[in-house]
Formats: structure tokens, sequence, C-alpha cells
């Protein structure tokens, strides 16, 4: 009786997976490190493998930490508040995630706004943006019809949520899944055509690293947020999500609102004002 649990919080056992996603956390940076320094070994480059060897120590610490967290929650440990717990972790996650789009725009208008010189040194008098030279992508095409597939995206996500916390539905959450993750899948796929067809590249001007790097970082969190849905699917398929213990399906839905409104900025932002 001493050692009954007469509380609501879940006291967690020790765990291996902090350390190793550090140590796999470093290894990555000191690949990217390399790779950028393009550091060899007996005329055998490092950088790669190094790289790609810590990125997967990570994912595969990510993969087996959640499944324990998923296993916590099915054998009971999510209690009320350790739910709420969850859910303010997650909004503190989205609001660092907000800060570092944040970033990306500054710099977008901040060169919007006061366009270097060809040396990237000091204001340009008579500086235009885009950069001279630079033939950017028409929105009303494939920027839009990206556009369309995101928020349709969204609606089916928010479709299969309604489907499960009102109407206890699993088909049409099942179906909401279905939809939201294809629809996902493939404004990655329009993605990578729109870059494969870019007049521009990433180096030598500023507007295309600007550019690269806020589209690149959100369809990165476009494919994340895919693979986020498809989990879900998979646990909805076993039979995981009830109308009252769903946290897992909720962040993922949080997390697709999320990248959701960061393209409407992009798309308002970058791809209409900006050019």
């Amino acid at each position: 009786m001493a050692h009954a649990k007469n509380h609501d919080y879940h006291i967690l056992n020790p765990s291996v997976w902090p350390f190793i996603g550090a140590i796999g956390g470093f290894v990555m940076l000191f690949g990217a490190v390399l790779w950028m320094k393009e550091v060899t070994a007996a005329d055998i480059p490092l950088y790669p493998w190094v790289f790609i060897f810590g990125l997967l120590m990570v994912c595969y610490v990510m993969y087996a930490w959640w499944a324990d967290v998923v296993e916590e929650s099915q054998v009971g440990d999510h209690t009320p508040v350790v739910r709420i717990g969850l859910r303010y972790g997650f909004i503190f996650f989205i609001m660092s995630e907000v800060m570092f789009f944040s970033a990306w725009f500054w710099s977008f208008f901040k060169h919007a706004m006061y366009p270097m010189d060809p040396n990237g040194q000091s204001p340009a008098i008579d500086g235009v943006w885009p950069p001279a030279g630079i033939e950017v992508f028409d929105p009303w095409h494939l920027p839009l019809m990206n556009t369309l597939i995101l928020l349709l995206s969204g609606c089916a996500a928010t479709w299969a949520h309604h489907a499960l916390v009102h109407e206890n539905n699993r088909k049409d959450l099942v179906n909401g899944l279905i939809i939201a993750i294809a629809l996902g899948a493939l404004f990655t796929v329009f993605q990578a055509y729109e870059y494969s067809h870019a007049a521009f590249g990433f180096s030598g001007n500023i507007y295309g690293a600007n550019f690269f790097m806020a589209t690149g970082f959100h369809g990165a969190h476009v494919l994340i947020g895919t693979v986020f849905l498809f989990v879900c699917l998979m646990r909805a398929l076993r039979g995981h999500f009830t109308p009252e213990r769903h946290v897992g399906f909720e962040a993922a839905a949080w997390y697709w609102h999320f990248v959701d409104v960061v393209w409407l900025f992009l798309f308002a932002a970058v791809y209409i004002w900006g050019s």
C-alpha cells in the first residue's frame, strides 16, 4: 500500500531515449558541418555518411520514444491531468515553430523592402525586388492549386476529427484521414515538380535563398505532418482513439492546421506580394 498510486500524475520510468537522441542529434549536426566543409578522409567524403547515420539515429529514437508514449496511453497512464500537460507541451512546440518561420518571413520582407547591391554590402539606391534577372513563379497557377490542395486536406482532417469527437464514427474518421494524407502527399509531389522547373537557384541570389529556405522548410513540415497523420490512421485502424482520449490525433490535427496557415502566409507574401 505504501507504493500505491494515489494521484493523477504519470511518474515516468527511467528511459534511455533522451541520451541516445542527444547523441544522434550531435552526430547529425557534426555530419552537417562536415558536409558544409566537404571534409574527406583518404579522399573519401565523410559528410554524407556521418550526417545520414545521425539522422537515422534521431529517426529511430523518435519512433521508439513515441511508441512508448502510445503504449502508455493504451495502458491508462494518460489521465486527464496528463493529457492537459501533453496538450500544453504541444502548444508550446507550435509556438516555437511560429517563431522559426517568423525568421524566414523577416528575412524575406527585409530584403524585399531594402534590396542590397550585387555585392550584398549596402542598400541599393535603385534596388529592385525580385532581383534583376530572377523569373519568379506565377502565383495563380501551380501555387494556387497547391493552396487549394492543402486547404482541402485540412478540411478532411477536420472532418475526421469531428467524426471521432462528436459522432464516434470510426468509418468517417478513417476516410477523412485517408483523404488528408493523400492530398498532403499530392502537395509534396507538386512542390517537387515546381522546384524542378524553377528559373533560379538556391545560391547566388538572396531571393532564391529566401524562397527555398521558407518554402523548403514548409515542405519538410508537410512531409512530417503527412507521416504524423499516417501514424494516426494506423492507430485509428487498430481502434486506439476514443471521443474522450485522442490527444495524439488532436496534436496531428493542430500541426496540420498550423502547416495550412503557414502556407497561406507564404502564398500571400512570397508568391503574390513578393513577385
